[in-house]
């Protein structure tokens, strides 16, 4: 297991408890075109105004699309379909429920080109580490479906650009590590920060930790992490853009000097806080940081 990890208050929550509660459309709303949906362990976030044009950033679990559905057709309306679906990477847990929403609303999936060869059938992820974390999740995680899956006629690269379909304001950043096509998503104007699993804000190996997602700063996911060096590099390049708010693939949406601070204090202690002494991918010099 890596060094101490970096807790947060609930008050750098991004969200608002009670006006989510009023609202009752299943998502946690953070800004009034960006909302993020907790399924189970794994988050999905929807961009995009109430009854306007939206999309779909990650797709959860197996078995999660009706949860999804739901939650979409309440907040943009009865049969709202979003104009595309958008991947920060392709592992299990964030492409769950891809092809039946894909099919069911036969929209386009944006990846970026290095992740499309573990959604369009030729490749599989490396497998997983279950002896780093110390947890529940990493000690299962040999049994986690790695691909690959094949959403092939749906898929379409990123924008070389970094612009990003349907998001007008925002870009994609490419930030590998966790994999090697991660990218996550930045809108200057708030200085709002999409990450994925390029770092997360619960301990994610852990069930407990998990599904009670007491706030805490971390690195991406251990055991399915497979090139340390990159994700040092990609929370350094996240965390000198100085966000103001993060919204991660697992743990709550932060916000505030506090959130802040942590990061930095992330970047600057990466291979302390977040990297495992031993592995399967950590490398010796890595160990010896």
């Amino acid at each position: 297991m890596s060094g101490k990890q970096i807790a947060l208050d609930q008050s750098a929550r991004a969200d608002n408890p009670e006006s989510d509660e009023a609202r009752s459309d299943g998502a946690m709303e953070i800004a009034p075109d960006l909302a993020y949906q907790r399924l189970l362990i794994v988050n999905v976030t929807f961009f995009g105004s109430p009854g306007g044009e939206w999309v779909l950033i990650d797709a959860g679990l197996f078995g999660t699309k009706p949860l999804i559905k739901a939650a979409a057709e309440k907040r943009f309306g009865r049969d709202a379909k979003p104009s595309g679906i958008i991947l920060t990477h392709g592992h299990f847990d964030h492409v769950g429920a891809l092809r039946d929403l894909a099919d069911d609303w036969d929209v386009p999936i944006y990846a970026h080109p290095l992740e499309l060869p573990y959604l369009d059938g030729s490749a599989s992820y490396p497998a997983p580490d279950p002896t780093v974390g110390g947890g529940l999740m990493s000690l299962a995680s040999s049994l986690f479906p790695r691909g690959p899956i094949d959403v092939g006629d749906h898929l379409r690269p990123l924008p070389p650009d970094g612009s990003i379909p349907g998001m007008p304001g925002w870009r994609w950043i490419a930030t590998p590590g966790h994999s090697p096509g991660h990218v996550s998503f930045w809108r200057e104007n708030d200085r709002a920060l999409i990450v994925g699993d390029a770092f997360v804000t619960t301990r994610q190996e852990s069930v407990y930790a998990a599904l009670t997602q007491q706030p805490e700063l971390h690195g991406p996911p251990m055991y399915y992490t497979p090139d340390w060096d990159s994700s040092r590099a990609s929370v350094q390049t996240l965390a000198a853009l100085d966000p103001e708010m993060v919204v991660t693939g697992h743990g709550r949406a932060m916000r505030g000097p506090e959130m802040q601070q942590g990061l930095r204090a992330l970047a600057k202690d990466f291979d302390r806080v977040a990297v495992p002494k031993h592995g399967r991918y950590v490398s010796s010099d890595t160990a010896a940081r």
